[in-house]
């Protein structure tokens, strides 16, 4: 029998900090090192040493055996895993890093929405619906709240749209992981499909697309793709799944959903990246809608003290 999970306590509230510090640079880091290596070769780099050491690990550790019934779930995962960070790589070269953040992180409504349909015991709630209809209405303001047509632009709102399909690729992905036979599977295994099936579909992409030759091994190129290899990929999604194991997942999301604001932080104070009213409104109304879809029990509680 799995040991019960307890409530976040002072050390996990310090790791999931270090955690929400390192995913929340992920996009000005790839933004930052883009004039060097094209955003769609970070990722497939990134995927292709994380993949390796997470392979060497189930050596070690062991799970290879049950690749015979979970492979075909594997796949599917894997190749939305890649389109996400194709989403990614594409969107970042339209829009900023901290629009990039923030409509990335809408991943778990799309979650929702899918294992609502798909599992009984997944049926959204009244209040998660209210933080669906939140959601949505946080994107549409941040898209083009308070603006005219022409006062749009285009190429931005092409990117923000980009991150958006990327949180939906995100969603999908967790809803065939908890769908299949991948539910029971190692959290390697499970990790090892998405990175290197991702891999192999963003190589072939950037092949085809002719960014394969888009690299310059500059300290900056380098220390990128290994830091998002290593740091990112390997040692805080292994470490995110060890804290899953040991804490409540409902209390756990809401610390995640600092993330973003570091993103948008790191966007606005390392490059520059200027911030509308109604992007920031639009992002705020996004980020409580998740906290109510992802975080119900959460909520809940708090307001059951907020009114006793």
């Amino acid at each position: 029998m799995s040991a019960a999970r307890k409530n976040p306590d002072a050390f996990a509230f310090q790791v999931m900090l270090g955690l929400c510090l390192i995913w929340g640079c992920q996009q000005v880091l790839i933004k930052t090192a883009a004039v060097d290596i094209a955003p769609v070769m970070q990722a497939a780099l990134r995927n292709c040493i994380a993949a390796m050491l997470v392979g060497l690990m189930i050596c070690w550790r062991g799970g290879w055996e049950q690749v015979g019934n979970t492979w075909r779930a594997g796949l599917v995962a894997g190749g939305l895993f890649g389109l996400e960070f194709l989403f990614i790589a594409e969107g970042l070269k339209l829009t900023s890093a901290a629009h990039m953040s923030v409509f990335l992180y809408t991943a778990p409504v799309f979650t929702a929405l899918g294992l609502h349909f798909m599992l009984p015991s997944e049926r959204l709630r009244l209040l998660q619906w209210l933080g669906i209809l939140l959601a949505f209405a946080g994107i549409a303001m941040a898209f083009a709240g308070g603006m005219s047509f022409a006062e749009m632009d285009v190429r931005m709102l092409l990117g923000d749209a980009f991150g958006v399909l990327a949180g939906l690729a995100w969603g999908a992905t967790t809803v065939v992981v908890r769908g299949s036979r991948l539910s029971e599977a190692p959290a390697t295994l499970t990790l090892f499909y998405q990175l290197a099936v991702g891999f192999a579909g963003l190589l072939l992409i950037a092949l085809v697309s002719g960014q394969i030759g888009d690299v310059t091994l500059t300290p900056l190129a380098v220390g990128s793709v290994l830091f998002q290899g290593i740091v990112v990929s390997f040692v805080s999604y292994l470490t995110w799944f060890w804290l899953l194991r040991k804490y409540l997942a409902s209390n756990l999301a809401v610390f995640s959903f600092i993330t973003p604001l570091f993103g948008v932080t790191f966007g606005v104070v390392l490059l520059g990246e200027p911030l509308s009213a109604n992007f920031v409104i639009g992002a705020l109304m996004v980020l409580l809608g998740v906290i109510l879809v992802s975080a119900e029990p959460w909520v809940k509680q708090q307001l059951r003290k907020f009114v006793g």
